[in-house]
């Protein structure tokens, strides 16, 4: 099993990763119409907390060496904390960005996260990104864009005040998860002592905790119907949540072993599953431009796989 700890075992973990939010978020979206996207988003966490445990528990229980239980510093849960709060902070900004009058605009700003993540990285974290992955994740974000930015004439009577909100409203959405994604690298470097997989396990388990349990709180309050639907809703929320617990307990050993930019730079091979899957069910012809967008998220992800 020394594979598990090889210098470039990250990258087929993003990739895995990539591919597990894609089926979540799938699922995620047949739920949101019926539940509502708050409902939608608790189902994420909810259902996916008793497989996080799950895997916690297997990784003590199966190896013939039991591995130590880590200490918990109070910068650690801090970090856990911080980036919980930022990863719902950026649903709320994608909930006003539906509302901004341009939905496709706003998801194309949001995907200067990478970008974003590479600043705040680089300053909080001095974590400065070698020059190809800064290539990369340069040459991605311009593939993205080109992938999501809407046709000519889905922009037509959009007026310049909407889509200058819907704008902003995808860069804060894009500030939050790279601020999420921050918290969760810098939570990874403050544990010591354990694999990359114990520490996933460990972080995934305490980020999806508090937010299942303020999101059923605030719920309970505010959408006690939509609480109930939650449950309702069983077949398809637990294999949302399956997929998305599978999905951050692979991004967050990818945090473990990788800087977070790097890491967020390949992960863009997400929006090319997405995007790829939805062309696939609505049998679509490809644009000029977003052959352009795939042919440039391609050449990233072969970019940062050059040096190994």
């Amino acid at each position: 099993m020394d594979w598990l700890s090889a210098s470039w075992i990250w990258i087929p973990v993003v990739v895995m990763a990539a591919a597990a939010q894609t089926i979540r978020n799938t699922a995620q979206r047949a739920l949101s119409g019926g539940l509502g996207t708050w409902p939608a988003t608790l189902v994420r966490f909810l259902y996916g907390l008793p497989v996080a445990l799950l895997c916690l528990g297997l990784l003590y229980w199966v190896p013939e060496t039991t591995p130590i239980v880590p200490h918990f510093s109070g910068v650690y849960v801090g970090w856990i904390v911080f980036g919980a709060v930022f990863q719902v902070g950026a649903t709320a900004a994608l909930l006003l960005a539906m509302q901004a009058g341009n939905f496709a605009v706003s998801i194309t700003f949001s995907k200067t996260e990478v970008l974003q993540l590479m600043l705040f990285s680089s300053v909080v974290l001095a974590e400065v990104p070698v020059m190809h992955h800064m290539v990369a994740a340069v040459v991605a974000t311009l593939g993205v864009v080109l992938l999501a930015w809407p046709a000519p004439n889905k922009l037509a009577g959009t007026g310049r005040q909407a889509l200058t909100r819907a704008s902003l409203y995808g860069l804060v959405c894009g500030a939050c998860f790279a601020l999420a994604t921050l918290g969760f690298r810098a939570a990874a470097v403050n544990l010591e002592g354990v694999s990359p997989w114990i520490s996933a396990a460990w972080g995934v388990v305490f980020a999806q905790s508090l937010q299942s349990v303020v999101m059923s709180a605030w719920l309970a309050w505010h959408d006690r119907a939509g609480l109930m639907a939650c449950f309702r809703s069983w077949r398809v929320s637990m294999l949302a949540g399956a997929m998305g617990a599978m999905a951050s307990l692979l991004w967050f050993s990818a945090y473990a072993m990788q800087t977070a930019a790097a890491v967020r730079a390949l992960g863009m091979v997400e929006v090319l599953f997405g995007y790829l899957v939805s062309r696939k069910l609505l049998h679509e012809r490809l644009r000029l431009p977003e052959k352009w967008g795939i042919a440039l998220v391609a050449g990233a992800i072969v970019l940062i796989g050059l040096p190994l």
